[in-house]
């Protein structure tokens, strides 16, 4: 099994190795940076200026490597699904696809001062919640588990990048059976 991120429209590189990082040392899988891009415009939506999530996750199954992996697509665009004003990230859940974007996680959308280490941390804990939707893991109700849902960035700030131990054991016996 090995987990690829794919940038699309994204260019922070010190972000892409952190992501990785934090990737490689949660799920204990390999990590490479794909270059299997695309154009997002005909997944924009012009009225709402924002990019459908969901036709993402479509256009990456078109692009997922061959073998056992996962695909994670890292954006700078404003992420939405037509039932929600926003999204942070959208998963494929027991899938291979998940999206996740640093647009509503940036401080300074909310009027606050550029927070670099901020948005570092929400965009890893947000990365490994996407890609633990992937390996099966539903939202959970232990308040600092990264897969308990969350509306709004300051509520990220508020848990933690790992798996509660439930969440965990529930990752390992779904890895095992891959």
């Amino acid at each position: 099994m090995r987990l690829y991120i794919l940038p699309l429209q994204f260019s922070d590189k010190d972000l892409l190795g952190s992501i990785s990082s934090v990737l490689k040392e949660i799920f204990i899988l390999p990590v490479a940076i794909s270059d299997r891009s695309f154009l997002l415009e005909r997944g924009r939506d012009p009225i709402r200026n924002q990019y459908n999530s969901t036709w993402i996750l479509s256009q990456l199954l078109t692009r997922v490597p061959e073998g056992n992996c996962k695909i994670l697509a890292v954006t700078e665009v404003d992420l939405y699904i037509p039932v929600l004003t926003y999204v942070f990230g959208e998963a494929q859940l027991n899938g291979k696809t998940a999206v996740v974007s640093t647009y509503r996680l940036r401080d300074e959308l909310y009027g606050l001062p550029k927070n670099p280490q901020k948005l570092k941390e929400r965009m890893e804990k947000e990365a490994v919640h996407e890609l633990g939707h992937t390996f099966g893991l539903i939202h959970c109700r232990t308040p600092n588990c990264v897969m308990y849902p969350t509306s709004y960035a300051e509520e990220i700030d508020f848990k933690t990048k790992n798996f509660c131990s439930t969440c965990l054991a529930l990752l390992k016996r779904n890895k095992e059976q891959l």
